[in-house]
């Protein structure tokens, strides 16, 4: 019988698996949804706490978050989509600054690079670059239309949930156990979603402003792309510094703007990361850091940087609803960060 019990559970896993990877059209939408459900949950939470605002009905609040939402989706694209076709004019400036660079590393340094990348910088696209970066961002929101869909669905049958796990759950014990998981998962994942979306847009704005004084071209881009990528868990502050360093180097033909962007929007990072997200955040997530960089990559192997993105929610939601069932329990402790999953154990 334990024999013939984890051959089914290997299949299920084997199952979801392929499910994931092959529906991921379907599947990667509603996540989308859920999240930006759980955002605007956050943001009406805040205007319910506005003097006379936070008195109106519960659903012009949600109408007004959603409204607010779709607002900042719609002027944050059109000011990317600008911002890209500023940087595809100044290509050929990027490509020509090349051998400048590779020259003047050369001779600070008295190595011949230019032999060295001489095919490399043959070999460089700085449009293909650009190409992949942004329909990497667009991507995300390529299934708009069914993205809204969902959303509005959900919206929908929010206010009808509860009603639904108490006639699903009468008895009042497994209502008070369901109820309990739901309530858990969406104070984990609202406080993860609201504290990261917080940290990386002031990241993102002050970036902003140091790339704007510095004098790179599109600072409003690279200053999405690093509140985008600052959701990845691990890399994502790194790669997202990485990419307007090595772009002011070719913008400006000089390694010295380039030292600046790395120090000064590395300085942002590391404070931002290290230092101001840990304390508002915590370790409310109670996720391993192994755990957090394992997920990472399985998740982007799956579904790319849009899995990567997902990867702490989806991650945060399975350790909580593993944590309630006993087969299961050991799992979330090995999961979690410390061996603990709950505040009784904590004590």
């Amino acid at each position: 019988m334990e024999a013939t019990k984890r051959i089914y559970i290997f299949l299920i896993i084997v199952t979801l698996v392929m499910v994931l990877i092959y529906a991921q059209g379907i599947i990667i939408p509603f996540i989308l949804a859920i999240l930006f459900l759980f955002l605007i949950r956050v943001i009406r939470n805040i205007l319910s706490k506005i003097k006379y605002v936070g008195r109106l009905p519960q659903w012009v609040l949600t109408i007004i978050s959603s409204v607010l939402l779709l607002t900042f989706l719609v002027f944050t694209v059109e000011m990317i989509s600008q911002n890209i076709q500023q940087l595809s004019k100044t290509l050929p400036v990027y490509e020509a600054n090349v051998n400048k660079i590779t020259n003047s590393i050369s001779q600070q340094f008295n190595v011949d690079l230019s032999s060295l990348l001489s095919d490399f910088a043959d070999e460089l696209n700085f449009g293909g670059i650009l190409s992949k970066i942004f329909s990497t961002l667009t991507g995300l929101f390529g299934d708009a239309f069914m993205v809204f869909l969902y959303l509005i669905f959900l919206l929908l049958e929010e206010p009808i949930l509860p009603k639904k796990v108490k006639a699903m759950y009468p008895d009042q014990k497994s209502y008070n156990r369901i109820n309990g998981l739901i309530k858990k998962i969406d104070k984990s994942v609202s406080n993860y979603i609201a504290v990261k979306t917080l940290v990386s847009l002031i990241t993102g704005m002050l970036s902003y402003f140091v790339l704007l004084i510095i004098g790179v071209d599109a600072p409003l881009f690279w200053s999405f792309l690093i509140f985008v990528l600052n959701f990845i868990p691990s890399i994502g502050s790194l790669i997202a510094t990485l990419f307007p360093t090595i772009f002011a180097m070719l913008q400006f033909g000089d390694i010295t703007p380039a030292i600046l962007v790395l120090a000064i929007v590395g300085a942002i990072q590391l404070i931002m990361g290290n230092l101001v997200e840990p304390r508002i955040m915590g370790t409310s997530l109670n996720i391993s850091p192994l755990v957090v960089f394992l997920t990472l990559a399985l998740w982007g192997v799956m579904w790319g940087v849009t899995g990567m993105l997902l990867s702490v929610p989806i991650t945060v939601i399975i350790i909580i609803i593993m944590s309630e069932f006993p087969d299961t329990r050991p799992i979330a402790v090995l999961l979690s960060q410390q061996g603990k999953i709950n505040k009784k154990e904590e004590k």
